[in-house]
């Protein structure tokens, strides 16, 4: 598997960007194909979680539970922070989602929020960071104490399948190093190719089943040597 850095997959996306093409809105809906599967797999609960970030990560994360509430699915978000990516958050409310904590809440109803909803999924999405936080992939505020407290969590039965949406949030997407809070994932659905974190260091402990999604960046990615190689 050929894997890239954060700032190659940057280097990847630039032109597409410019040139108006829908990277979200593409990721999104592969991610919603990953999730629907794992919810068919599991075949216990028709719940699902969203941990979303403030970030493009957590965009992709909400778009595609816009699309799974709109096929039925019952959608649960908890913004982890101050900030939510508001096109995302706004889509997945109208195809009905439920939010589970205001913006900004305090950290302790966000983590009381979290390990209520958790035993009622069957998939948590971990949409809160994403390659952008390469070299400052350490989780911070609320969103650390949710991992930490989801991490640690005794469900008394079978737990969810963690979903993580390009990289599990807390370890850095070049290095594959963490600082220890990280919540492991069963399936870690990548976008455009794959990260060389993922495959490095303590990626390959976290990052469970690797899913590689297309969104267009072949041609881009064919100009770049990758910068590992498995």
């Amino acid at each position: 598997m050929k894997a890239y850095t954060a700032e190659q997959i940057r280097t990847a996306e630039a032109p597409l960007i410019a040139a108006g093409v829908p990277l979200m809105q593409r990721a999104a809906h592969a991610l919603a194909e990953v999730i629907s599967r794992e919810l068919t797999a599991t075949g216990v609960r028709d719940r699902i979680l969203i941990l979303a970030g403030p970030g493009s990560n957590g965009g992709d994360a909400l778009f595609a539970g816009a699309e799974l509430a709109a096929r039925g699915h019952g959608v649960d978000i908890l913004p982890v922070s101050s900030r939510i990516h508001e096109p995302g958050f706004q889509a997945a409310q109208e195809a009905g989602a439920q939010v589970l904590a205001d913006l900004g809440s305090a950290a302790l109803d966000i983590v009381a929020a979290a390990t209520a909803a958790a035993p009622r999924a069957a998939v948590i999405v971990d949409g809160i960071l994403g390659t952008g936080s390469a070299g400052r992939a350490a989780l911070r505020g609320s969103a650390r104490e949710v991992v930490a407290a989801l991490r640690d969590q005794d469900s008394g039965g079978s737990r969810p399948v963690v979903v993580a949406v390009d990289i599990p949030s807390g370890l850095d997407a070049d290095r594959g190093t963490t600082d220890g809070i990280v919540l492991p994932a069963a399936v870690t659905v990548t976008c455009g190719a794959c990260k060389v974190g993922l495959l490095t260091g303590e990626g390959p402990q976290l990052a469970g089943r690797i899913e590689v999604i297309d969104i267009g960046l072949g041609p881009a990615l064919a100009k770049l040597a990758p910068s590992l190689e498995s």
